[in-house]
């Protein structure tokens, strides 16, 4: 239907030039931009070297990176050069898809990339037309329309959620800009309103639960918002309200290096694109108190601790969920300490499952067991497979505070149909952001669930039920055992020194992991640390603390830097 429709839209009647133009808004990467311009073009994991070749003349490794090109993101790093050169690429290989691509062919006719195309050629058009004939600009403009009548005829085709999100945004932009297309801009914006209304939750959240797809879709709305004020037109009410719903969360959901949690397929951001998003919006306010699209915060002096307290997302939006629940990130400073793997998507379809799987996130699973039905996490954990159990269903949450610390108590029931055990995790952090003491419980409720515990004790012939606690470090940590093997110290960047250390019968251990981040080649090597225990009574409990060691000059001097988006 997407290719008709294509088709079909290059009946409609041209556009002849802009009405008006938004602002450039959207950000590039100036180092992407340059490797570009080299002729090494990296998109979806692949790295295709052709520094002679024109970008639709390029080898075509997989259907997403080629996805990734008809998206027209790489105008904005090219354009974040900004000289001669790479300017010239833009104007050739923008008027080269007209050419090849304009008549409806080829896998960017969907609505999503049309969306997300049409916004980067009417951003940079001013360089797209520089020095073309009229030949050229007509054909621009003309294509510019089509585009416009194929996002008005098939925006509701996109998946909900982001991808809708960039087909709506799209649409209004071109209805904005563009001669002829004023016509499209009410339907889009009730459309829009909708979308808000019927996607963004009480929490300011979205279905899939992913922190860098929330900033994706308040950053879109942040530009429609401004667009049409631009133009002296009103946003919709549904629309400034989700916006002012979503701006607390992802505060709450930044860590104080400036970096999203990184939950459910989700990465850090590009450096700068949240704090840029939430100072233009102009949505004032504090961070989400209590949960953020079911994410819980603890927050004191340099330090930021951000936990997954709800279950996985379920249904349409479980696509790239992670079976993450209970586990944590840590920050100190500039400097992430404790991580989760993160999306292995980029690097082929064994590791995106691998990033899924609970023993990839820094928390609790039981030894061959992830708590969702994800998948497999071998090329992690070292297991050959993981054994699929139920998603947690109930989980729970209570926060807490004394008089050194605040913290929290969760749980959620992951495990009780297959072991009969409820994951119980108790976090505090003090107050001067210097300590988080940890526990740990695995223990039965029901008299139910006791029975089916010693069903799983009998079927381990009553050697025990083995799990392991995970905390995945980040690859910048420097981390070695200590005290003949009892502690863990780790060195960040900054100076500082962390240590880790548990009480009860667990092993201590550092073992390999991985942190797999997009815009790389491959997974980055790093360590986890590992608490081995067995689950042989009705509560099994595993003890732990961190510790900071010590400060130095270079991490007092961070200090004023830290928390640039807390007044934004």
């Amino acid at each position: 239907m997407n290719r008709l429709r294509a088709r079909l839209s290059t009946l409609s009647a041209p556009a002849t030039g802009f009405v008006s133009q938004p602002e450039p808004r959207t950000i590039g990467s100036f180092a992407r931009g340059r490797q570009i311009s080299a002729g090494n073009f990296l998109f979806a994991g692949y790295l295709v070297e052709a520094p002679d070749t024109a970008i639709w003349d390029l080898p075509m490794p997989d259907l997403a990176f080629e996805q990734e090109l008809h998206g027209f993101t790489w105008v904005d790093d090219l354009a974040a050069v900004g000289d001669g050169a790479a300017n010239l690429r833009q104007r050739t290989w923008t008027h080269a898809w007209i050419a090849r691509f304009g008549k409806g062919t080829g896998p960017g006719w969907t609505p999503d990339l049309t969306g997300r195309r049409l916004i980067r050629w009417i951003h940079h058009a001013v360089v797209l037309l520089n020095g073309q004939d009229k030949t050229t600009s007509e054909a621009f403009f003309r294509s510019l329309a089509q585009q416009t009548s194929f996002l008005a005829h098939r925006w509701s085709a996109a998946s909900p959620g982001l991808a809708r999100f960039e087909a709506l945004t799209g649409l209004i932009y071109a209805g904005i800009a563009l001669t002829g297309m004023e016509r499209h801009i009410a339907p889009a914006i009730k459309a829009l309103g909708r979308e808000c209304a019927g996607q963004i939750d009480e929490q300011g959240g979205i279905p899939t639960r992913n922190p860098e797809e929330l900033m994706e879709v308040f950053t879109l709305l942040s530009w429609v918002a401004a667009a049409l004020r631009e133009t002296g037109r009103a946003p919709g009410a549904a629309h400034l309200a989700a916006m002012e719903r979503i701006a607390p969360s992802l505060r709450a959901l930044r860590h104080n290096d400036g970096g999203l949690a990184r939950f459910h397929g989700g990465g850090r951001g590009a450096e700068g694109r949240l704090d840029q998003a939430l100072a233009a919006s102009e949505v004032k306010g504090a961070k989400r108190a209590g949960l953020a699209m079911g994410f819980a915060r603890l927050s004191h002096g340099r330090t930021t601790l951000i936990v997954d307290a709800a279950a996985p997302p379920v249904r349409e939006a479980s696509a790239h969920g992670h079976a993450s629940t209970l586990a944590f990130e840590l920050t100190s400073g500039r400097r992430p300490l404790i991580v989760n793997c993160g999306s292995g998507r980029t690097f082929g379809e064994k590791w995106r499952r691998a990033g899924r799987a609970t023993p990839s996130h820094s928390t609790v699973a039981l030894e061959g067991y992830s708590s969702s039905r994800l998948g497999v996490a071998g090329l992690i954990s070292g297991q050959n497979a993981e054994l699929l159990v139920d998603a947690p269903r109930d989980v729970r949450i209570e926060m807490r505070d004394s008089d050194l610390s605040s913290g929290l108590i969760a749980g959620h029931d992951g495990y009780l149909g297959t072991h009969g055990l409820t994951h119980v995790r108790q976090l505090y952090l003090s107050f001067d952001g210097r300590g988080v003491q940890g526990e740990d419980v695995l223990a039965t409720v029901e008299k139910s669930d006791e029975r089916q515990f010693n069903r799983a004790l009998d079927q381990s012939d009553l050697k025990g039920i083995p799990f392991k606690v995970r905390f995945h470090l980040h690859p910048d940590v420097d981390a070695e055992l200590d005290m003949g093997g009892a502690a863990v110290s780790m060195a960040l960047k900054s100076g500082e020194i962390w240590v880790f250390r548990h009480s009860g019968d667990a092993r201590l251990s550092l073992e390999p992991s991985v942190y797999l981040e997009r815009g790389r080649l491959a997974p980055r090597a790093t360590k986890q640390i590992v608490l081995s225990a067995i689950a042989l009574d009705l509560a099994t409990r595993v003890s732990w603390t961190l510790a900071k060691a010590q400060d130095t000059p270079d991490t007092i001097r961070d200090l004023e830097r830290d928390d640039p988006a807390s007044e934004a």
